[in-house]
This record gives structure tokens, sequence and C-alpha cells, in this order.
């Protein structure tokens, strides 16, 4: 299974478990797309466009479940982006952890969270 994760906030996690979709960032609503990142890209991301943040998750999804609304599109520096053009239902992440802080601002995988 190829895992592409979305970076939020505690509080966007709470608020899309129960409304069933997680919110778009103000990024997705200009875009027109949801951005993901994949595996080998998640942490790099959090360190680019979240630094400072000690509230983060990364909800992961199962990238072949999400079906053709998925794209791969170039982005940084010439690599591949998932980009989601639908709505992300909470339904469909098969795992959510904290996205911890760590020195030099860096982060790492943390614990599980419901």
């Amino acid at each position: 299974m190829r895992l592409v994760y979305k970076i939020m906030g505690a509080s966007d996690w709470a608020t899309a478990r129960r409304t069933g979709s997680v919110p778009a960032a103000d990024i997705d609503r200009r875009d027109g797309y949801i951005h993901l990142s994949a595996e080998d890209q998640v942490l790099e991301t959090a360190r680019l466009h979240f630094a400072g943040r000690e509230d983060l998750v990364a909800a992961a999804f199962d990238a072949d479940a999400l079906g053709p609304a998925l794209k791969w599109e170039a982005s940084r520096g010439g690599a591949s982006f998932p980009h989601l053009y639908a709505a992300l239902r909470t339904a469909e992440a098969v795992s959510v952890r904290r996205l911890a802080p760590v020195d030099g601002g860096e982060f790492a995988f943390g614990e599980a969270v419901e």
C-alpha cells in the first residue's frame, strides 16, 4: 500500500472527525486541490511549511483507494506530489500520527492519535 499524507493541526483533525472530511487549507482552496505528501516527502513538507508548529498531525491515506481524483503532479524542484481533486474523507484514513518537532526545525512521527 502506497501512503499519502495530509498535514494539519490537531484542531483541524478534530473538526474533520466531526464533519467527516478534512477541511481545505487556504492553499488547498487557492490551488483547487488538496495538497498531500508521499511518505518520503511528509517530514520535509512539515519542515518547510509548518516550522514552529507543535500541534501537527499527519493523516495517512491509501493512495490507490483515493482513485482517479488523486493526481501526481510536478511541484517543488520537479518532484511529483500527490494532489487530490476531491473531498478527503476521514473514513478513508488508515492512520493518524502526531508530528513531533525535534531539534533544528525537523519533525518526526510521534504517537498515534484517534
